[in-house]
């Protein structure tokens, strides 16, 4: 269908038909589900009548290819102009096969392996009958009290760009039109949800826009770059207003300056959500307010529907604005290929042989060992073949390591804990106790947990949050693990016993009570459906873990939020005449955090020799090439993870202590030595200045190379103008 043909069809197309399009509606409005015509509660108020469904333009949270036909099929036959819906859905971490969450996924640091997660839940997904993703999210976090930082990349502009960039391709593939495993990806949440005020969902935010231009708009306009089809709005306010009510940001910003002509969709309610935040006094104002910011779709909530008509007949909003969202919604759907074939790649037979197959579950396998981080190994791991284990936790045997967002995952499907060493310890060698619930403690449970302690060589702690403590509307104030959790901890470590603690959860946590009492650390985050065999992996040195932290582990919630970019200040506490009291400083605990964005351990070592720069200066056309050896000096083999760090020493405005600007992943067999060669470039060192301006400063810069963003080397260069 040429564009000719769909302006054609936007002209064929009452008003009211035209503004159904721009409505999305959950599964219970549709005839031919099992949950058709369950519609209560706060879906009953919204009003929507049959007429409006017939023309309503997409439905999230349909899967399996046999409802979406139905629902499809069923939608055909009533829509007067024969238009499909387009079916939407969460697919985060996995469809199915579910992956590592983000956060752990960019501790993995490495961006191929998201591409082809994102691949395998597109192919599931979109045999299941999907045809738009509500991912990747990209917001930059620094506040792990909020829940969703699992979803995202971390804390740093640079990984997560490169990592939204890797999640669009794994998704979208290079021909959406043909390729009917792929899914169209929608980049989300624009703009800065990650920056919620006290790290609680859906909370205000409020920064200049110089901060918000380099550091939490770099990854939406990689995804952008990459060619993302959808864009989401965010709950939050963006300078004073909603960004769903935001022109600036979506008309003047995302549309103008970036040029994005894709789809922009509401998140969930937050048109009607206008009237709470105070810029609109009724769902007349906010549907006029969201159309007039180029909202093209509003999810779940009823005002376009009901005030939209009214306000083109009485001029208030030109009906050239509801064809051009129409015509961008048609436009998607074009490139779907769902004028031709309506249901798409939905395939009941292909769906039962491809979803949660073997090939996908051991991919998934694959990214949980890269993904887990090892924080601590005093000698104790990996553990050895004739030791007596006692697994001991409230996830020893629970299949709740998916984590949030794991919408069609099943916990009963999750290789567990205990499942994944039975698998790899010799028969009789390990004994399980729940030992505590998540946040709860009988005497029995800490009886049998003791009995079964004593018994062992080495104690193996399976710890952390459920899903629910984490994801949307999971913020939390406290960030330490449960009391009864660190109550165990103590009773065990009396038998003075080695012991292992592997950590399940979505956030960074304050790890006191943990990191000080066991013999080793392993992060493993939420996993996803095979986190058990990988985490059992990695305990008995079948894989070396190689992941490095995406965000920094606090020392104290007090320091929250606590990253490795920040400025300097006026008196900092490591300055060389720095007085005693005087600096910026707290009493009693660190500022530093407890774990460094970039950390991570191996059960081998890996030594780096001294840094050498190709020149000392370069002009803005020059390059400047950094070479680090780095030799593995231990008996196995592992990856490294070489990060380079620059800082400008004097800009127009304060630049951060460090910066990301490149990383490599190598992999060293015992003994061997790889020189590691970085090509710095002046559009490396240009930042947003005062004026938004973005340009590089004529002066001196440090470049730093090491194994995390504490420990590195540092030479210094100069950039002339």
């Amino acid at each position: 269908m040429a564009d000719q043909q769909l302006i054609s069809l936007v002209d064929q197309m009452t008003l009211e038909e035209k503004i159904a399009q721009l409505l999305q509606l959950a599964v219970p409005f549709f005839e031919g589900t099992q949950e058709s015509g369950q519609i209560t509660g706060p879906m009953e108020s919204l009003g929507i009548t049959d007429a409006i469904v017939s023309n309503a333009g997409s439905v999230l949270g349909l899967a399996g290819a046999e409802e979406v036909i139905a629902v499809q099929e069923a939608h055909m036959r009533k829509n007067r102009l024969g238009i499909p819906l387009l079916i939407m859905a969460d697919i985060v971490h996995g469809f199915k096969t579910i992956f590592p969450v983000p956060l752990a996924m960019g501790s993995s640091w490495d961006p191929s392996l998201a591409e082809r997660s994102a691949e395998i839940a597109a192919r599931e997904a979109a045999v299941s009958g999907l045809h738009v993703t509500f991912a990747p999210m990209v917001d930059l976090v620094r506040d792990p009290r909020w829940g969703r930082v699992m979803e995202s990349t971390g804390e740093d502009p640079y990984l997560n760009s490169e990592f939204a960039r890797a999640f669009v391709r794994g998704f979208q593939g290079d021909d959406l039109s043909g390729d009917l495993n792929r899914l169209a990806a929608c980049v989300k949440h624009f703009a800065a949800y990650g920056a919620g005020e006290g790290g609680r969902d859906y909370n205000t935010v409020d920064m200049s826009e110089r901060q918000l231009r380099e550091y939490y708009l770099p990854g939406y306009k990689a995804a952008l770059d990459e060619g993302v089809e959808m864009v989401m709005t965010a709950f939050n306010t963006v300078d004073g207003i909603p960004a769903t009510g935001n022109k600036r940001l979506m008309r003047d910003l995302l549309r103008s300056e970036w040029g994005f002509d894709g789809v922009l969709i509401s998140d969930w309610g937050a048109v009607k959500e206008m009237i709470p935040h105070g810029i609109a006094k009724d769902e007349e104002e906010a549907a006029l307010k969201a159309m007039e910011a180029g909202v093209d779709i509003e999810m779940m909530t009823s005002s376009y529907v009901h005030h939209l008509p009214a306000l083109v007949r009485e001029g208030r909003v030109d009906e050239s604005l509801i064809d051009e969202a129409v015509l961008r919604i048609l436009t998607l759907k074009k490139r779907l290929g769902l004028f031709e074939r309506p249901t798409r790649g939905a395939d009941p037979q292909a769906e039962r042989e491809i979803v949660f197959c073997d090939e996908h579950r051991q991919a998934a396998r694959e990214a949980a060992a890269k993904s887990c981080v090892l924080l601590k190994n005093e000698a104790l791991l990996p553990l050895q073949a004739e030791q007596r284990v006692a697994l001991i936790g409230p996830f020893a045997a629970s299949g709740d390591i998916l984590g949030p967002w794991s919408w069609t995952g099943s916990k009963e499907d999750a290789v567990t804990m205990e499942q994944g060493l039975r698998s790899k310890l010799p028969s009789g060698q390990l004994t399980v106790a729940e030992g505590c619930g998540v946040s709860t403690m009988t005497g029995r449970q800490l009886e049998e947990a003791m009995k079964a302690a004593m018994e062992a060589d080495v104690i193996v702690l399976a710890l952390g949050e459920d899903s629910e403590m984490s994801g949307e509307a999971g913020s939390r104030a406290l960030i330490t693990l449960p009391q009864p959790q660190l109550q165990l901890i103590q009773h065990l470590k009396t038998l003075q016993k080695p012991m292992v603690a592997v950590l399940f959860n979505g956030r960074p946590l304050d790890l006191h009570g943990v990191l000080d009492k066991a013999d080793a650390v392993l992060e493993a985050w939420f996993p996803g459906t095979e986190g058990g065999a990988a985490v059992a992996a990695l305990l008995t040195g079948e894989v070396n873990p190689s992941g490095r932290l995406s965000m920094s582990f606090p020392y104290s919630v007090g320091q929250v939020p606590v990253y490795y970019n920040h400025f300097n200040t006026g008196r900092p506490k490591d300055a060389p005449d720095a007085q005693e009291r005087y600096v910026s400083q707290y009493l009693d605990i660190p500022n530093e955090p407890l774990l460094p964005f970039g950390f991570g351990l191996s059960y081998t070592d890996f030594k780096y020799g001294d840094m050498t720069l190709s020149t000392d200066e370069i002009s803005p056309d020059e390059s400047l090439e950094v070479t680090v050896s780095v030799t593995n000096t231990g008996d196995m083999a592992g990856e490294e993870v070489v990060q380079l760090y620059i800082r400008d020493r004097s800009g127009e405005v304060v630049r951060p202590v460090k910066e990301l600007k490149a990383f490599r992943k190598v992999q060293l067999q015992p003994g061997e030595q790889q020189d590691v060669t970085f090509t710095l470039t002046e559009q490396q060192l240009r930042y947003h200045h005062s004026d938004l301006s973005f340009t590089s400063d004529a002066g001196e810069f440090d470049i730093m190379v090491g194994k995390n963003s504490r420990d590195t080397e540092t030479r210094r260069f100069r950039l002339r103008k």
